[in-house]
C-alpha cells in the first residue's frame, strides 16, 4: 500500500511542485541525486572512478510535451558525452525515450536518439536506454533494435517484474544487444507484472542466468544481497570471468556493498542521476525500500 501510494504521488504535478519548492526536501534528495548541474554529476562520477567504480550519467527528465524540450534533452546528452571524453572519465550514459519525445512522435524521437548514439560511438562510448512503464516497453525495444542495426553503441534495460521479460531478453540477445537487468520500479497491474516479490526475484535469477550465459557483456542491477550472491555463485559455477559482466547500483544506495564488490574484484557501475527534474526519480527511490522513506522522515524530525 505504501509503495503504491508513493508511486501514485510520483505522477502528481501538484505534489511535485510542493516537494520541489521545499528546500529541506531538495537537500535530502541529494542522497539519491548528484545535483542539478552536469558539473555536479561529473564530480560524482570522478569520485566513483577514484574508488575503482565506473559510472552511468543520467540527465533526469521524462514525458516531455514539446519538441523544443525534447531537443533540449538531446543537446544535454550530446554535451554529457563531450564532457566524459574531456574529463577522461570511465563512464557511459543512460536516458529515457519519453525525454526525447516518444510521446510526441516516434519518428522524431528516433531521429534524436540516432544523433545521440552517433555521438556516443564517436567517443567509443555507449548509451543505455532506461526502461519506463510497461506501456512503453514494446516501443522501447523496437526503437533500440532499429537504431542498433546501424550503430551498436546502444543497449537497454529489462525489468524482471514483467511477465514478458524472458521473451524480450531472447529477442534482444538475438541481435547482440547489451542489457541491464533490474527488478523494476514502476506501478504495474497484475495483468502485466508479478505481484509477489518472490516471483520477481525468481524471474530475476532466471534472466540473470540467461544473460551471463549469452557471451555478451551485461549489467546486473541490484542492491539485494541475495541476488548478488546468486549472481556470484552462478558465474563461478559456469567459470564466467569477473570481467565479463558488471554489477550496477544506484548513487547513494548501499555504498558499503558497492565498495565491498570492488574490493572482491567485481566490476561495479554507479547510476548517477542529475538535473532539475528529480522529483519522479526521488519518489521511486522512496517507494523501493521503506528504509529510504525512514531516512526522509528522520531528517524532517531533526529540523
Amino acid at each position: 500500500m505504501l509503495r503504491s501510494t508513493l508511486l501514485k504521488l510520483s505522477e502528481s504535478k501538484a505534489f511535485a511542485n510542493w516537494v520541489t519548492s521545499n528546500g529541506m526536501t531538495r537537500r535530502m534528495a541529494r542522497r539519491f541525486v548528484a545535483g542539478e548541474t552536469l558539473d555536479e554529476a561529473i564530480a560524482a562520477a570522478r569520485e566513483c572512478n577514484n574508488v575503482g567504480m565506473h559510472a552511468s550519467l543520467d540527465y533526469l527528465g521524462e514525458n516531455v510535451a514539446t519538441i523544443s524540450d525534447a531537443q533540449h534533452s538531446r543537446d544535454a546528452y550530446l554535451e554529457i558525452f563531450e564532457r566524459i571524453a574531456q574529463e577522461r572519465l570511465h563512464a557511459n550514459v543512460s536516458g529515457k525515450l519519453t525525454q526525447l519525445g516518444l510521446d510526441i512522435n516516434i519518428e522524431f524521437c528516433e531521429g534524436l536518439l540516432r544523433s545521440i548514439v552517433e555521438r556516443a560511438a564517436s567517443f567509443d562510448n555507449f548509451l543505455r536506454i532506461d526502461m519506463e512503464g510497461s506501456p512503453y516497453t514494446q516501443r522501447t525495444i523496437d526503437l533500440v533494435k532499429r537504431v542498433r542495426t546501424r550503430n551498436p553503441a546502444i543497449g537497454t534495460v529489462i525489468q524482471s517484474y514483467l511477465y514478458r521479460s524472458e521473451t524480450d531478453v531472447v529477442e534482444l540477445l538475438s541481435c547482440g544487444c547489451r542489457i541491464r537487468l533490474c527488478k523494476g520500479a514502476y506501478k504495474e497491474s497484475e495483468e502485466v507484472a508479478f505481484p509477489r516479490k518472490a516471483d520477481v526475484d525468481a524471474n530475476f535469477v532466471r534472466l540473470m542466468h540467461v544473460l551471463l550465459s549469452s557471451g555478451f557483456y551485461h549489467g546486473i542491477a541490484t542492491h539485494d544481497p541475495r541476488m548478488i550472491a546468486a549472481t556470484i555463485r552462478f558465474a563461478a559455477s559456469k567459470q564466467i570471468s569477473k570481467d565479463d559482466f558488471e554489477f550496477q547500483m544506484l548513487y547513494g544506495v548501499r555504498t558499503d556493498l558497492q565498495r565491498r564488490l570492488v574490493k572482491d574484484g567485481y566490476r561495479v557501475r554507479i547510476y548517477i542521476p542529475y538535473g532539475k527534474d528529480w522529483f519522479p526519480y526521488f519518489m521511486r527511490r522512496l517507494a523501493e525500500r521503506p528504509a529510504n522513506l525512514a531516512f526522509l522522515i528522520r531528517n524532517f524530525l531533526r529540523k
